[in-house]
């Protein structure tokens, strides 16, 4: 199994390479695709530099279920840590059982003494 860590790519070498990536922080998905062209003659050269971007529509022309599947089998190859590793949040949550050094409150709940 790879290691997550040689998929990770810098945003200015995404930009230039197709392919699909996810950021895992603001869980956008960016779909890099080269194969289609416009004319050229449209934009005037001169204004733009090459950081620049244009929007070209706001519909999403991606097909949701080929999507999907490409998402379910990046997961089902890569994994953060290891099989016996516990995420932030279940560490966060508890196991569901009461510590020792919990202490038991001292008045009914609901009541305000």
């Amino acid at each position: 199994m790879a290691d997550i860590q040689t998929r990770i790519i810098e945003v200015d070498d995404m930009l230039v390479r197709p392919g699909t990536y996810f950021n895992p922080q603001t869980e956008i998905v960016v779909i890099v695709d080269d194969s289609t062209s416009i004319d050229q003659e449209i934009f005037n050269m001169e204004a733009y530099e090459g950081s620049d971007w244009v929007r070209i529509s706001d519909d999403i022309p991606v097909d949701e279920d080929g999507l999907d599947g490409t998402l379910e089998e990046f997961q089902t190859h890569y994994h953060g840590g290891t099989a016996g590793s516990v995420s932030g949040t279940a560490l966060e949550q508890g196991d569901g059982s009461d510590d020792e050094e919990e202490e038991e409150p001292d008045q009914d709940p609901g009541r305000e003494d």
